[in-house]
């Protein structure tokens, strides 16, 4: 009888100390499942860019870097029941405490955290762009530029080398890291359109350009002046010429021509060089902007006033204003006191000294 309460006793002891342990094995599990197996030594969420042909090993070892891993084998054992095999490349930020079953799943999936692609209107060439695009995507400059450069590739898009840029408005966008270079154009397209709506498309019908031409009306307007008073009337002065069929001559275009953007005066040896950019010697609009405009000067131009402004000449009180005439004997006349003020501080000598001054048409 004795012996047989003995058996029971140890039998129920035995069964209390499996069910323990099961209980704290079952607890410890969904702990490190969907609590916490990783926490950071700072405290603080980090952030990885996970590249193609990466390993779970090599995504742990750096992690391992920034996080205490509570325990590798309970990991191994969640990424088989939850047929981890590999992680997805891309950019994840993760939380100072997370559980096992929230890094698995982002990283089977490709939950990644977008990251931002930032540019403004001071971006020139398709080089710039390339870099400012993918300064924070795992794509590479070199790949990007190339693209702005397949006229075959823009094609579908409606560009070719020299509008490309066009495509590609300044502002924020929130993109993946891996973005390819289809989805890119794609999304770019998507923002292109949502800028140019249908009202906007017939603002520019209204006074006879597309929306390519008010891009690149707008990058010269950009480039004559940051007065965003007079910005509008300097829209103004070129639309006229457009449609009057003018020389454009236009400073900043002879200055993106030459390749010197910080020119401080355009000299007459600077007005020979043979580019289509150079709108001193080619009539009409060069054959792409000098810069990517900003939204605000797109709608600048969309909404210029009308005007039968067909000249500028900087005033001769340097104070980045302009004097606008609509006959050149006028626009002469302000030219040379323009000119007068430029000689008297020297300005000349900044750039050739030896070289006579005169009026140009425009500035």
């Amino acid at each position: 009888m004795i012996k047989k309460r003995y058996i029971w006793r140890t039998a129920l002891t035995v069964s209390c100390l499996i069910v323990f342990l099961g209980i704290a094995f079952v607890t410890e599990q969904y702990y490190r499942l969907h609590v916490s197996n990783f926490r950071s030594f700072d405290g603080l969420e980090h952030s990885y860019k996970i590249y193609p042909g990466a390993t779970i090993d090599s995504v742990l070892n750096l992690i391992e870097q920034d996080y205490e891993i509570g325990s590798r084998r309970d990991f191994a054992l969640h990424a088989r029941a939850l047929v981890f095999n590999y992680p997805e490349p891309g950019y994840y930020t993760f939380n100072a405490q997370l559980g096992n079953r929230e890094l698995i799943e982002r990283l089977k999936y490709g939950y990644q955290t977008p990251v931002h692609i930032t540019w403004n209107n001071f971006v020139r060439t398709r080089e710039d762009l390339a870099g400012k695009v993918t300064s924070h995507l795992m794509m590479d400059s070199v790949e990007l530029l190339a693209a702005l450069e397949d006229d075959a590739f823009l094609a579908p898009y409606g560009l070719n080398k020299e509008t490309s840029r066009c495509l590609f408005i300044p502002n924020t966008y929130e993109v993946y890291w891996n973005i390819t270079m289809e989805q890119l154009f794609k999304r770019m397209e998507r923002e292109y359109n949502v800028f140019w709506n249908d009202a906007r498309r017939a603002k520019a019908d209204s006074i006879g350009l597309t929306p390519i031409e008010v891009a690149i009306v707008a990058s010269i307007v950009e480039g004559e002046s940051h007065n965003k008073r007079e910005m509008p009337l300097i829209a103004s002065l070129y639309i006229n010429r457009v449609h009057k069929g003018m020389l454009l001559q236009a400073c900043p275009t002879v200055k993106y021509a030459v390749g010197d953007f910080k020119l401080k005066r355009v000299l007459y040896r600077h007005l020979a060089v043979d580019s289509p950019y150079n709108t001193y010697k080619n009539p009409g609009l060069p054959p792409g902007p000098i810069r990517c405009p900003s939204p605000e000067t797109l709608d600048m131009v969309l909404n210029a006033p009308k005007t039968d402004y067909l000249y500028m000449c900087a005033s001769p009180e340097l104070n980045n204003t302009h004097i606008f005439s609509s006959s050149y004997s006028a626009h002469a006349a302000a030219a040379r006191q323009y000119r007068h003020t430029m000689d008297t501080i020297n300005w000349d000598r900044l750039n050739a000294p030896q070289e006579p001054q005169e009026p140009l048409p425009l500035e």
